[in-house]
Protein backbone atom coordinates (compact mmCIF):
# COMPACT_ATOMS: atom_id res chain seq x y z
CA UNK A 1 0.00 0.00 0.00
CA UNK A 2 1.41 3.43 -0.94
CA UNK A 3 1.69 6.22 1.60
CA UNK A 4 -0.83 8.34 -0.30
CA UNK A 5 -3.41 5.54 -0.09
CA UNK A 6 -2.61 5.03 3.59
CA UNK A 7 -3.42 8.66 4.33
CA UNK A 8 -6.85 8.16 2.80
CA UNK A 9 -7.44 5.08 4.96
CA UNK A 10 -6.58 7.11 8.05
CA UNK A 11 -9.68 9.27 7.74
CA UNK A 12 -12.07 6.85 9.42
CA UNK A 13 -9.68 6.12 12.27
CA UNK A 14 -8.59 9.71 12.83
CA UNK A 15 -12.21 10.80 13.11
CA UNK A 16 -12.40 8.87 16.37
CA UNK A 17 -9.57 11.06 17.73
CA UNK A 18 -10.97 14.39 16.62
CA UNK A 19 -13.01 14.95 19.78
CA UNK A 20 -9.86 14.81 21.85
CA UNK A 21 -7.01 12.44 22.69
CA UNK A 22 -7.03 10.09 25.64
CA UNK A 23 -4.66 11.59 28.21
CA UNK A 24 -1.89 9.34 29.45
CA UNK A 25 -0.81 11.67 32.27
CA UNK A 26 -3.06 12.62 35.17
CA UNK A 27 -1.25 15.93 35.71
CA UNK A 28 -2.33 17.20 32.27
CA UNK A 29 -5.68 18.65 31.21
CA UNK A 30 -7.09 18.94 27.70
CA UNK A 31 -9.78 21.11 26.09
CA UNK A 32 -10.93 21.43 22.47
CA UNK A 33 -10.19 24.61 20.56
CA UNK A 34 -11.83 26.49 17.71
CA UNK A 35 -9.98 29.53 16.38
CA UNK A 36 -11.58 31.96 13.94
CA UNK A 37 -9.52 32.37 10.77
CA UNK A 38 -10.17 35.66 8.94
CA UNK A 39 -9.03 34.08 5.66
CA UNK A 40 -10.90 30.79 5.80
CA UNK A 41 -12.79 28.20 7.80
CA UNK A 42 -12.41 28.11 11.60
CA UNK A 43 -9.38 26.14 12.76
CA UNK A 44 -10.22 23.12 14.90
CA UNK A 45 -7.78 21.73 17.42
CA UNK A 46 -6.98 21.34 21.06
CA UNK A 47 -5.07 22.68 24.04
CA UNK A 48 -3.02 20.75 26.60
CA UNK A 49 -2.14 22.44 29.87
CA UNK A 50 -1.05 21.62 33.41
CA UNK A 51 -4.00 20.16 35.32
CA UNK A 52 -3.25 22.49 38.24
CA UNK A 53 -2.70 25.60 36.11
CA UNK A 54 -3.32 28.79 38.08
CA UNK A 55 -5.92 31.07 36.41
CA UNK A 56 -3.96 34.30 36.82
CA UNK A 57 -0.45 33.02 36.14
CA UNK A 58 0.99 33.47 32.61
CA UNK A 59 2.37 30.28 31.06
CA UNK A 60 4.76 29.76 28.14
CA UNK A 61 3.09 28.54 24.95
CA UNK A 62 4.19 25.97 22.37
CA UNK A 63 2.18 25.76 19.15
CA UNK A 64 2.32 22.57 17.10
CA UNK A 65 2.10 21.94 13.36
CA UNK A 66 1.31 18.43 12.10
CA UNK A 67 2.56 16.75 8.93
CA UNK A 68 0.83 16.23 5.60
CA UNK A 69 -2.59 14.61 6.06
CA UNK A 70 -2.21 14.69 9.83
CA UNK A 71 -4.33 15.68 12.79
CA UNK A 72 -3.82 18.24 15.54
CA UNK A 73 -3.47 15.47 18.15
CA UNK A 74 -0.83 13.59 16.17
CA UNK A 75 1.90 14.52 18.66
CA UNK A 76 -0.18 14.19 21.80
CA UNK A 77 2.55 12.46 23.79
CA UNK A 78 4.95 15.35 23.18
CA UNK A 79 2.17 17.82 23.98
CA UNK A 80 1.48 16.03 27.26
CA UNK A 81 5.15 16.00 28.18
CA UNK A 82 5.32 19.75 27.62
CA UNK A 83 2.12 20.41 29.55
CA UNK A 84 3.36 18.31 32.46
CA UNK A 85 6.49 20.47 32.47
CA UNK A 86 4.49 23.70 32.79
CA UNK A 87 3.72 24.72 29.19
CA UNK A 88 0.44 25.42 27.47
CA UNK A 89 0.39 23.57 24.14
CA UNK A 90 -1.98 24.34 21.26
CA UNK A 91 -2.43 22.62 17.90
CA UNK A 92 -4.91 22.83 15.03
CA UNK A 93 -5.78 20.90 11.91
CA UNK A 94 -4.30 22.77 8.95
CA UNK A 95 -7.12 23.76 6.61
CA UNK A 96 -6.95 21.79 3.38
CA UNK A 97 -4.13 19.55 4.63
CA UNK A 98 -5.44 17.28 7.33
CA UNK A 99 -6.84 13.79 7.82
CA UNK A 100 -10.24 14.77 6.42
CA UNK A 101 -9.29 17.16 3.64
CA UNK A 102 -6.15 17.28 1.50
CA UNK A 103 -7.56 19.56 -1.17
CA UNK A 104 -4.84 22.15 -0.46
CA UNK A 105 -2.03 19.84 0.61
CA UNK A 106 0.39 21.49 -1.84
CA UNK A 107 -0.54 25.03 -0.75
CA UNK A 108 2.13 25.12 1.94
CA UNK A 109 2.09 28.92 2.03
CA UNK A 110 -1.18 28.74 3.98
CA UNK A 111 0.36 26.86 6.89
CA UNK A 112 2.56 29.53 8.56
CA UNK A 113 -0.30 32.02 8.46
CA UNK A 114 -2.60 29.52 10.17
CA UNK A 115 0.02 29.02 12.88
CA UNK A 116 0.08 32.77 13.45
CA UNK A 117 -3.72 32.78 13.68
CA UNK A 118 -3.43 30.10 16.37
CA UNK A 119 -0.95 32.25 18.31
CA UNK A 120 -3.31 35.24 18.05
CA UNK A 121 -6.13 33.10 19.42
CA UNK A 122 -4.11 31.75 22.33
CA UNK A 123 -2.66 35.13 23.33
CA UNK A 124 -6.12 36.75 23.38
CA UNK A 125 -8.04 33.78 24.85
CA UNK A 126 -9.95 34.40 28.06
CA UNK A 127 -11.14 30.86 28.77
CA UNK A 128 -8.10 29.59 30.63
CA UNK A 129 -4.79 30.58 32.18
CA UNK A 130 -3.11 33.40 30.23
CA UNK A 131 -0.27 32.89 27.77
CA UNK A 132 2.97 34.78 28.29
CA UNK A 133 3.43 36.48 24.88
CA UNK A 134 7.18 36.77 25.45
CA UNK A 135 7.62 32.98 25.75
CA UNK A 136 6.26 31.28 22.64
CA UNK A 137 7.81 28.33 20.86
CA UNK A 138 6.82 26.28 17.81
CA UNK A 139 7.10 22.53 17.18
CA UNK A 140 6.56 20.89 13.80
CA UNK A 141 7.00 17.52 12.12
CA UNK A 142 7.52 16.91 8.39
CA UNK A 143 5.34 19.50 6.63
CA UNK A 144 4.91 20.96 10.10
CA UNK A 145 8.69 21.25 10.43
CA UNK A 146 8.72 23.29 7.23
CA UNK A 147 5.82 25.34 8.60
CA UNK A 148 7.51 26.37 11.84
CA UNK A 149 10.72 27.34 10.05
CA UNK A 150 8.78 29.54 7.62
CA UNK A 151 6.66 31.03 10.42
CA UNK A 152 9.82 31.85 12.38
CA UNK A 153 11.15 33.96 9.51
CA UNK A 154 12.21 31.53 6.79
CA UNK A 155 11.64 32.38 3.15
CA UNK A 156 11.58 29.17 1.12
CA UNK A 157 12.26 29.35 -2.59
CA UNK A 158 9.58 27.13 -4.07
CA UNK A 159 11.08 27.52 -7.53
CA UNK A 160 13.68 24.99 -6.40
CA UNK A 161 10.95 22.32 -6.34
CA UNK A 162 10.97 22.06 -10.13
CA UNK A 163 14.61 21.00 -10.39
CA UNK A 164 14.37 18.79 -7.31
CA UNK A 165 11.39 16.87 -8.65
CA UNK A 166 12.89 16.56 -12.10
CA UNK A 167 15.84 14.80 -10.46
CA UNK A 168 13.79 12.86 -7.88
CA UNK A 169 10.32 12.23 -9.36
CA UNK A 170 9.62 9.30 -7.02
CA UNK A 171 10.21 11.21 -3.79
CA UNK A 172 7.05 11.59 -1.70
CA UNK A 173 6.81 15.38 -1.98
CA UNK A 174 7.23 15.20 -5.75
CA UNK A 175 4.48 12.59 -6.11
CA UNK A 176 2.19 14.69 -3.93
CA UNK A 177 2.83 17.82 -5.98
CA UNK A 178 2.34 15.88 -9.22
CA UNK A 179 -1.02 14.56 -7.99
CA UNK A 180 -2.11 17.91 -6.50
CA UNK A 181 -0.36 20.76 -8.32
CA UNK A 182 -0.16 23.98 -6.25
CA UNK A 183 -1.47 27.31 -7.47
CA UNK A 184 0.78 28.89 -10.08
CA UNK A 185 1.36 32.06 -8.02
CA UNK A 186 2.35 30.36 -4.76
CA UNK A 187 6.07 30.95 -5.32
CA UNK A 188 5.48 34.70 -5.71
CA UNK A 189 3.33 35.27 -2.64
CA UNK A 190 4.63 36.66 0.65
CA UNK A 191 5.15 34.32 3.59
CA UNK A 192 3.54 35.00 6.97
CA UNK A 193 6.22 35.45 9.64
CA UNK A 194 5.63 35.81 13.36
CA UNK A 195 8.36 37.29 15.53
CA UNK A 196 6.57 36.11 18.66
CA UNK A 197 8.06 32.68 17.97
CA UNK A 198 11.22 32.60 20.11
CA UNK A 199 12.33 28.97 19.70
CA UNK A 200 11.73 26.24 17.11
CA UNK A 201 11.77 22.44 17.09
CA UNK A 202 11.68 20.97 13.57
CA UNK A 203 11.56 17.18 13.21
CA UNK A 204 12.24 15.76 9.73
CA UNK A 205 11.24 19.02 8.00
CA UNK A 206 9.72 18.69 4.53
CA UNK A 207 10.92 20.79 1.58
CA UNK A 208 14.19 21.49 3.37
CA UNK A 209 15.97 21.99 0.04
CA UNK A 210 13.82 25.09 -0.64
CA UNK A 211 15.61 26.96 2.16
CA UNK A 212 18.82 28.68 1.07
CA UNK A 213 21.23 30.54 3.35
CA UNK A 214 19.58 33.77 2.27
CA UNK A 215 16.15 32.30 2.90
CA UNK A 216 16.96 31.37 6.51
CA UNK A 217 18.96 34.47 7.39
CA UNK A 218 16.11 35.79 9.57
CA UNK A 219 15.72 32.56 11.55
CA UNK A 220 17.95 33.65 14.40
CA UNK A 221 15.95 31.93 17.14
CA UNK A 222 17.35 28.82 18.80
CA UNK A 223 16.49 25.77 16.65
CA UNK A 224 16.41 22.12 17.66
CA UNK A 225 16.56 20.04 14.46
CA UNK A 226 15.90 16.31 14.17
CA UNK A 227 16.75 13.91 11.36
CA UNK A 228 15.85 10.24 11.00
CA UNK A 229 18.87 8.34 9.75
CA UNK A 230 16.69 5.80 7.88
CA UNK A 231 14.12 8.29 6.55
CA UNK A 232 12.51 6.74 3.48
CA UNK A 233 9.92 9.50 3.03
CA UNK A 234 12.30 12.49 3.10
CA UNK A 235 15.70 10.94 2.41
CA UNK A 236 19.03 12.44 3.36
CA UNK A 237 20.53 14.94 2.49
CA UNK A 238 17.73 16.96 0.89
CA UNK A 239 15.59 17.85 3.87
CA UNK A 240 16.82 18.13 7.48
CA UNK A 241 20.46 18.29 6.41
CA UNK A 242 19.69 21.04 3.90
CA UNK A 243 18.09 23.08 6.69
CA UNK A 244 21.05 22.43 8.96
CA UNK A 245 23.47 23.67 6.31
CA UNK A 246 21.44 26.82 5.56
CA UNK A 247 20.72 28.06 9.10
CA UNK A 248 22.75 31.16 10.07
CA UNK A 249 23.55 29.64 13.47
CA UNK A 250 24.22 25.97 14.03
CA UNK A 251 21.13 24.31 15.49
CA UNK A 252 20.96 21.74 18.23
CA UNK A 253 21.11 18.82 15.82
CA UNK A 254 19.91 15.31 16.65
CA UNK A 255 20.45 12.54 14.11
CA UNK A 256 18.64 9.36 15.14
CA UNK A 257 20.46 6.84 13.00
CA UNK A 258 18.06 3.93 13.61
CA UNK A 259 14.85 5.95 13.06
CA UNK A 260 12.57 6.16 10.03
CA UNK A 261 10.31 9.11 9.20
CA UNK A 262 7.22 8.09 11.16
CA UNK A 263 9.16 7.21 14.29
CA UNK A 264 8.65 10.86 15.25
CA UNK A 265 4.96 10.00 15.69
CA UNK A 266 3.93 8.30 18.96
CA UNK A 267 3.76 4.51 19.24
CA UNK A 268 0.65 3.24 17.48
CA UNK A 269 -2.42 1.76 19.08
CA UNK A 270 -3.65 -1.57 17.64
CA UNK A 271 -6.47 0.32 15.87
CA UNK A 272 -4.08 2.77 14.20
CA UNK A 273 -1.71 -0.04 13.25
CA UNK A 274 -4.57 -1.80 11.46
CA UNK A 275 -5.57 1.39 9.64
CA UNK A 276 -2.08 2.61 8.74
CA UNK A 277 0.55 -0.15 8.72
CA UNK A 278 3.07 1.98 6.82
CA UNK A 279 3.01 4.65 9.52
CA UNK A 280 3.13 2.11 12.33
CA UNK A 281 5.53 -0.53 11.07
CA UNK A 282 8.44 -1.25 13.38
CA UNK A 283 11.84 0.03 12.37
CA UNK A 284 14.55 -2.59 12.92
CA UNK A 285 16.87 -1.58 15.73
CA UNK A 286 14.55 1.06 17.21
CA UNK A 287 11.95 0.80 19.95
CA UNK A 288 9.61 3.70 19.24
CA UNK A 289 8.29 3.95 22.80
CA UNK A 290 11.80 4.13 24.24
CA UNK A 291 12.85 6.65 21.61
CA UNK A 292 9.87 8.87 22.41
CA UNK A 293 10.86 8.96 26.06
CA UNK A 294 14.18 10.45 24.98
CA UNK A 295 12.70 12.61 22.21
CA UNK A 296 10.08 14.19 24.47
CA UNK A 297 12.60 14.82 27.22
CA UNK A 298 14.92 16.59 24.76
CA UNK A 299 12.07 18.73 23.38
CA UNK A 300 10.95 19.70 26.89
CA UNK A 301 14.52 20.53 27.94
CA UNK A 302 15.05 22.67 24.82
CA UNK A 303 11.91 24.75 25.26
CA UNK A 304 12.48 25.04 29.02
CA UNK A 305 15.95 26.40 28.37
CA UNK A 306 15.16 28.70 25.45
CA UNK A 307 11.89 30.15 26.73
CA UNK A 308 12.94 30.72 30.33
CA UNK A 309 14.57 34.15 29.87
CA UNK A 310 13.70 36.25 26.84
CA UNK A 311 13.36 39.91 25.94
CA UNK A 312 9.91 41.51 25.52
CA UNK A 313 8.09 40.35 22.41
CA UNK A 314 8.11 42.43 19.22
CA UNK A 315 4.93 43.03 17.23
CA UNK A 316 4.12 40.25 14.77
CA UNK A 317 5.48 40.81 11.29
Amino acid sequence: MTLLKTLLRLTAFAATLAAGPVLAQSDVAFRPLTAADPAGLPLEGGVWLPADAEPGRPYPLVVMSHGNGGIYSGHSDTAEALAAAGFIVAAVNHTGDNYRDQSRASEVIDRPRQLSVLIDHMVSARDGPPVDPTRIGAFGFSSGGFTVLAAAGGRPDLRRVLDHCRDHPDFYDCRLIRNQPPSTDQADRAWAHDTRIRAVVAAAPALGYTFTREGLTDVTQPVQLWRAGQDRVLPHPYYAQAVHDALPTSPEYHVVEAADHFDFLPPCSPQLEAAAPIICQLTPGLDRATFHGTFNAEVVAFFTRTLSHVEPANPAR
